[in-house]
């Protein structure tokens, strides 16, 4: 019976997101003994991630093959710069993933950025105001990230056969993998993929890495025949810089999903190690990848650098690199899900994804997600730069602003002239600043490519081979 009573609280009593739809149902309450028994084998199985498992699923989310368009950025900055930029906004993206995990830590209930939203907007009396909109914004770009895996997806397949079928085709065959890799309900049972991701995508940046290394010292006149430099390229435009800031900044958004994944730790405390490991990982990845392809390449270093290799390498790297199209793609879609999903079944059993029922509602809802997903990428001629436009809007506050806000509303402690809340404030502040820059300016940057591949006539069409 005591057992029985735990997994009647689990449903009723334990904290629920903020706002649950389902709170008023007539329903909820009544719990059968298999409800009972599925609560609790549903909460344990939904519990079961450690540090190692969240620094590595952090990685996953983050590490993708936009870690490939970096040495352009360090293109259009040179190295010193590039290096500064990479490494600076790495340590802050580590503050961010603190501030992130100790709020989940002081409001367990939290369980994704909308939640947060509540918390944050709470203290101005909004709090309802809050979450619906955050919730909006959250999901929206979740929804146009896992389209965007969709049509990256397609893009590898084109690169992979030459274009051996109709871009519409792979297309398909790209949503059709990615809603396959989405359907575990669960982070941790993500793990063993995220394994294969994380050697998928080293894999891939190292061919890139050692095959524009040994064709740039097998050039005519050698490495110092390379065309890179240690300072900003000549001529470079502050729209060019803008952009090359905020590809390099958003690259390090891995606080898009910390609550999500969090809420699946069976220690949720331990968080600082993931951040820390992450973090790092991130830097290291960043800044050798940008750096080194640069200079083996030049000022001519395509976009992802993979390309840069010729037609051989960047098959090679493209099929190497395949899982992480997918697997990265799916742990945005699950927590896309995850998001819809559990305010559908906020206060029933149906949540915990063990169930006939709660299954076929997964299922349609990780079909839909990826459908949408799917129709927007297609849809929209101009979608990468959309997906810019997106991560400038909302990534630099899921990355930058709005972690630096939870500290100065609700995570500071003491005085503001102790020496730790001095440092912490500078910092916070710091952040709050780029934050703010990134939204302004490369929404502005995002807005002119647009408008210059309309000018340059290089927007094609919806739905289209090409």
């Amino acid at each position: 019976m005591a057992a029985d009573n735990i997994n009647a609280d689990a449903i009723t009593k334990a904290p629920p997101p903020i706002f649950p739809d389902g709170a008023s149902d007539p329903e909820v309450g009544k719990i059968t003994d298999y409800e009972k028994r599925k609560a609790m084998a549903g909460d344990a199985h939904f519990h079961r991630m450690g540090w190692r498992g969240l620094a590595l699923i952090l990685i996953v989310e983050a590490v993708a093959l936009g870690a490939l368009s970096l040495p352009q950025c360090f293109a259009v900055l040179g190295v010193v710069a590039g290096t500064f930029v990479s490494v600076i906004f790495g340590l802050l993206a580590i503050v961010a993933g603190h501030n992130v995990g100790a709020l989940k830590c002081k409001f367990p209930h939290v369980r994704s950025y909308a939640d947060a939203g509540a918390v944050l907007f709470g203290k101005l009396g909004f709090a309802k105001a809050g979450y619906e909109f955050v919730y909006a914004v959250f999901l929206l770009e979740l929804i146009f990230v896992s389209g965007s895996h969709c049509l990256t997806g397609t893009i590898a397949f084109n690169d992979l056969t030459n274009k051996g079928a109709c871009g519409i085709v792979f297309g398909v065959v790209s949503a059709i993998i990615l809603f396959a890799v989405s359907v575990p309900p669960t982070f941790a049972d993500m793990q063993f993929l995220s394994f294969v991701d994380f050697g998928s995508i080293i894999a891939a940046i190292g061919i890139t890495i050692i095959a524009t290394g040994v064709q740039a010292s097998q050039s005519s006149g050698g490495m110092a025949s390379v065309d890179w430099s240690w300072a900003p390229k000549e001529n470079v435009s502050t729209h060019e810089v803008f952009v090359a800031v905020v590809n390099i900044i958003l690259a390090y958004t891995f606080t898009l999903c910390q609550f999500s994944f969090m809420d699946e730790m069976h220690t949720p405390t331990s968080y600082s190690k993931s951040v820390w490991t992450a973090g790092l990982a991130e830097i290291v990845i960043y800044t050798l990848t940008g750096a080194l392809v640069y200079v083996f390449v030049g000022v001519d270093v395509k976009s992802p650098a993979l390309l840069s290799g010729g037609p051989t390498i960047s098959k090679i790297a493209f099929g190497v690199a395949l899982p992480v199209i997918f697997i990265s793609g799916a742990v945005i879609t699950q927590t896309a899900a995850r998001l819809v999903h559990g305010r559908i079944y906020a206060n029933r059993v149906e949540r915990y994804v063990n169930t006939p029922k709660g299954w076929i509602t997964w299922l349609l809802t990780v079909f839909v997600i990826v459908a949408i997903g799917w129709v927007i990428a297609e849809a929209i001629p101009f979608f990468s730069n959309l997906v810019a436009l997106i991560s400038s809007l909302f990534n630099s506050g899921f990355a930058l602003y709005l972690p630096a806000l939870m500290y100065f509303t609700v995570l500071r402690e003491g005085p503001w002239t102790s020496r730790e809340n001095l440092l912490k404030g500078f910092v916070n502040g710091l952040m709050l600043v780029c934050g703010i820059i990134v939204l302004v300016g490369g929404t502005w940057a995002s807005i002119q490519s647009i408008i210059d591949d309309y000018r340059k006539g290089t927007v094609g069409g919806s739905f289209t081979c090409s």
